[in-house]
């Protein structure tokens, strides 16, 4: 397009966005007439919010397909209260004083009991702490004071799950996965730092002047963000959301055992399904993408807290066996506070054991579940840790402890008052499980790295790096400028040693 063509065509308009009329579509009978559910599909995705809608219909409840006036219900996962009526706002939709917003975990216990259940304060999404008492608030703004400085290190914000700026920050991650999908790294970083930094923000970005002074914003990020401040949405998120090869590579990767490389293989064959990949005998498929299809109606639903309490007895119970005396700590997103996971993981180390004991605890415990009928499968990588060997220069380098890859049969029974995701069908459902064994002198390294988030661990390395001349990893702290290892009994000490203010695990979620 050239200069004269454009300066004809005047200002961007804004597209126009409709809800649509409302549908109930369904040849259910309804049972009961004074409730009326919308389901969000934000956070939850089309798969499940359908899977949800044909399963509460199949019990009698009436489920709008599109939000309408005489919806009741806003059922929501991983949302808050300020998130809904965030969205609300966006769709410029004014919600009611009588509408009740609800988390998933309600729907479910209903179509468990086939009937609408009590709404009690666990069911109700909670309000942010800057949202007022009105049913549709304004975005409050609250910027810094002059002169604070925003870090562009994620080790010196503290970022907890609930936080501003989600309409910007579910855009930027659906760019960066589409970016990784591709294998373009740079613009995957860009937008996963910059929404990194938007999370950690006390207030809600409203205009571009709220951008001034932020960090890791570069221009294409703040293209984005001007046009969703302009248009409630990125076109460009938009049109990722309905690539074929971004949703093709969005499904095989959903895959256990599946890759890049092999998405990008299927996808140029011209797959789009599981379906006829399974089916096809000119493919041959690795141990564990034979066991990821064989259990990935499990596997890609959300592993729920109460089943990561029940995995951790499990574990416990087996580790404690041969080790009475190992520590045994559940990492990742569940220390980081969250209540639903991808898979479960646990850091064991043991302050008396010898290393023949350390190196044989694994596979003892892999014997007793084999035996128990409790391992589906599994893939135990030995340990290649050397204790002098300096840290890795890398900022996303694997560690080199023993590690146990499975996935493990849960059955319903032993997760707390039936809180099991599993809706119907088997008695059990198969969880994704990771085990790392380490030795007890590098328990806080350890447990600092498999916290998490990806991106808070590659900042506080960089960080090392850059403005401390350190070198950190899972395995040690090393002063470059002192040519000596660090000591650290603590995550504490980690911080301390770095010349950093102590960041709590749930306030790691960047």
């Amino acid at each position: 397009m050239d200069v004269q063509q454009m300066a004809h065509m005047g200002p961007r308009k804004k597209r126009a966005r409709q809800m649509g009329t409302s549908v109930a579509s369904s040849p259910h009978d309804i049972k009961f007439q004074d409730l009326v559910l919308f389901i969000l599909e934000k956070k939850m995705g089309t798969t499940r919010r359908t899977f949800l809608m044909e399963l509460a219909r199949r019990k009698g409840f009436r489920v709008e397909n599109e939000l309408s006036d005489a919806v009741t219900h806003i059922v929501a996962e991983n949302n808050s209260g300020s998130d809904v009526l965030e969205w609300l706002q966006v769709q410029k939709i004014k919600a009611s004083s009588q509408l009740e917003l609800l988390d998933v975990s309600w729907l479910i216990e209903c179509i468990g009991a086939g009937k609408p259940v009590e709404m009690t304060g666990k069911h109700q999404l909670v309000m942010g702490r800057d949202s007022s008492s009105s049913p549709n608030p304004s975005p409050q703004k609250t910027p810094p004071p002059a002169g604070e400085k925003i870090s562009q290190y994620a080790c010196q914000r503290r970022t907890t799950l609930a936080h501003h700026n989600h309409i910007f920050t579910d855009a930027f991650e659906v760019l960066a996965e589409n970016f990784e999908f591709r294998e373009n790294e740079g613009s995957c970083l860009a937008f996963l730092r910059a929404a990194s930094v938007l999370k950690s923000l006390p207030f809600t970005i409203i205009t571009m002047k709220d951008t001034e002074g932020i960090p890791c914003l570069g221009d294409k990020v703040k293209g984005v963000i001007e046009e969703i401040i302009e248009d409630g949405e990125s076109s460009e998120a938009k049109a990722v959301l309905n690539d074929e090869r971004y949703n093709s590579f969005k499904l095989f990767t959903s895959v256990f055992g599946v890759g890049l490389k092999t998405s990008e293989k299927w996808f140029r064959m011209g797959f789009r399904t599981l379906s006829k990949i399974k089916t096809d005998k000119t493919l041959k498929f690795t141990r564990m993408q034979e066991a990821g299809f064989l259990y990935h109606e499990d596997l890609v639903s959300r592993v729920t807290r109460p089943e990561a309490d029940a995995v951790s007895v499990l574990v416990k119970e087996a580790v404690w066996a041969f080790l009475p005396d190992a520590f045994i700590t559940m990492t990742g997103g569940f220390r980081r506070g969250k209540d639903v996971g991808h898979d479960v993981d646990f850091l064991i180390t043991s302050p008396g054991s010898t290393e023949e004991e350390e190196k044989q605890l694994l596979h003892k415990v892999m014997n007793l579940w084999e035996k128990e009928g409790l391992l589906l499968y599994y893939d135990l990588v030995e340990s290649t840790f050397e204790k002098l060997k300096l840290p890795s220069r890398k900022v996303d380098a694997l560690d080199h402890f023993q590690k146990c890859f499975l996935i493990l049969k849960l059955h319903h029974q032993r997760v707390d008052s039936g809180k099991s995701s599993q809706l119907q069908g088997k008695p059990w459902k198969a969880i994704r499980v990771d085990l790392v064994m380490c030795p007890f002198e590098c328990r806080a390294f350890a447990l600092l790295g498999w916290t998490g988030s990806r991106q808070f661990e590659r900042d506080l390395r960089r960080y090392a790096t850059h403005e401390r001349k350190m070198m950190l990893d899972n395995h040690a702290l090393y002063d470059k400028t002192k040519r000596i290892f660090l000591k650290a009994e603590s995550e504490e000490e980690i911080f301390a040693h770095l010349g950093l203010d102590y960041i709590e695990p749930w306030e790691r979620n960047a």
